[in-house]
């Protein structure tokens, strides 16, 4: 593809690549992300709920479990955010969902992402379809559209299946924390001042 990457309609090019390494090299001059660092690369205040989930998507990216992200974590995350597959994407939500690493996810587990989700994405409030539902209810609705046996618990067959038949499921299953997008936003703050 050249020097650009199309990612939900933008241009990614090598000026916004370079900043993302540029910010991490900030952000961790040593070449190890901690998690509290991290937690500030994504502007995570002291809100318990999205300090969660960011503990949660951290682990994720973390393949080493040595509880740092190292470069080559960080390029394997942004691979994963910039180029990964549908199917890939809603792999590692699953991941991030299952909080007690069971193979399953229950209504607590998907109920608290939502919530932290909630808490982190506030243009989910503008979005007109969800405005009037609660973390309990769209908990619920997934629930009744992607729990195929009926047993209280979405395996990851379930919750990829789910997800790639409905739109609504896709949209609240798949967890977008797209890198590239929040330092292209930090990048256009700077140049304003």
């Amino acid at each position: 593809m050249g020097q650009t990457q199309a990612i939900h309609g933008e241009e990614i090019d090598v000026v916004d690549l370079q900043d993302m390494y540029k910010k991490f090299v900030t952000e961790c001059p040593s070449g190890a992300l901690f998690l509290h660092e991290f937690k500030q690369f994504f502007g995570v205040s002291a809100n318990i709920e999205a300090s969660q989930y960011m503990e949660s998507v951290f682990k994720s990216f973390d393949r080493n479990k040595d509880n740092t992200i190292d470069f080559l974590e960080y390029v394997a995350a942004l691979n994963l955010a910039l180029r990964g597959k549908l199917e890939h994407k809603l792999r590692w939500s699953f991941k991030i969902y299952d909080k007690d690493g069971n193979g399953c996810i229950d209504k607590r587990e998907l109920r608290e992402i939502i919530q932290s989700i909630y808490c982190i994405k506030k243009d989910w409030k503008k979005d007109q379809e969800n405005q009037l539902l609660t973390p309990e209810e769209i908990c619920e609705r997934i629930f009744q559209l992607v729990d195929e046996n009926g047993d209280g618990q979405l395996t990851l067959d379930e919750f990829v299946d789910g997800a790639k038949k409905d739109s609504w499921v896709l949209k609240m299953l798949q967890l977008n924390t797209n890198p590239c997008n929040w330092v292209m936003e930090q990048r256009r703050k700077s140049a304003l001042f």
